[in-house]
């Protein structure tokens, strides 16, 4: 049996307006404790995109802390699970976080956005009737091993903007 997988706490605060939700942090982003570490994932871009702040040139926490002066919050929706590697595919034995309870613990969230699709098949789960309470954005996964591109990707990643504005 493969050893089990934590996912890291949530990036929020009261301003946030967009809550963008992932699956579970693969082995990179987990041996070095941070969100979307791989440096072939594209979510840092994507999300410059969306926010319109270079964060890829940032330190990890600056990354952080700009996401967060954008009004925009991070999390999984796994909370732990077993799994080969990292690919969501692989995922054993799911525990999910209650992302029900923090979508309603935050007074100006207006959209929970989900990084691929499996993040969107838990979260919708996880949410049932209040899933329309909020926005419900499914993004394509930033991950390097959704081969679509950055260019196909971008547009939807793009319109994220327009939750976290005034």
């Amino acid at each position: 049996m493969h050893d089990r997988k934590q996912s890291f706490p949530p990036v929020v605060d009261p301003r946030v307006r967009l809550l963008v939700l992932g699956s579970l942090p693969g082995e990179r982003s987990l041996s070095e404790q941070r969100y979307y570490a791989h440096p072939q994932n594209q979510f840092w871009a994507l999300m410059a995109a969306a926010t319109g702040r270079d964060l890829p040139a940032l330190p990890y926490p600056g990354r952080l802390t700009a996401l967060l002066e954008a009004h925009v919050g991070l999390w999984d929706v796994v909370a732990s699970a077993r799994r080969q590697g990292s690919t969501d595919a692989a995922l054993q034995d799911v525990e999910r976080h209650d992302i029900a309870a923090l979508a309603e613990s935050l007074p100006e969230l207006r959209a929970i956005a989900f990084n691929g699709g499996t993040a969107l098949r838990h979260g919708l789960r996880q949410l049932g009737p209040l899933a329309t309470r909020w926005q419900v954005v499914a993004l394509p996964s930033s991950s390097p091993l959704h081969t679509i591109g950055l260019a196909a990707k971008l547009p939807a990643w793009r319109a994220l903007s327009a939750h976290i504005s005034p």
